[in-house]
């Protein structure tokens, strides 16, 4: 079986899924994250073990946000 990696305009993406599902494609829908952005992630969970007094409480902050 072969593979083939396309490049689909988001605003035609649900269209043609739906269509490859009807034709009897197999989908995947894999994404793949840079190393890059691994390795940030995992220096902020570092980050956040060794300074846990960093980190500020969810409860506390929300009322900061105004969601529109």
């Amino acid at each position: 079986m072969k593979e083939v990696t396309l490049k689909i305009p988001d605003k035609k993406l649900g269209f043609f899924m739906e269509l490859a599902k009807q034709l009897g494609f197999e989908v995947s829908q894999e994404v793949e994250i840079p190393e890059e952005y691994k390795a940030i992630v995992r220096e902020r969970i570092q980050k956040s073990v060794n300074e846990p007094d960093r980190l500020v409480d969810w409860d506390k902050v929300q009322d900061d946000f105004k969601l529109d």
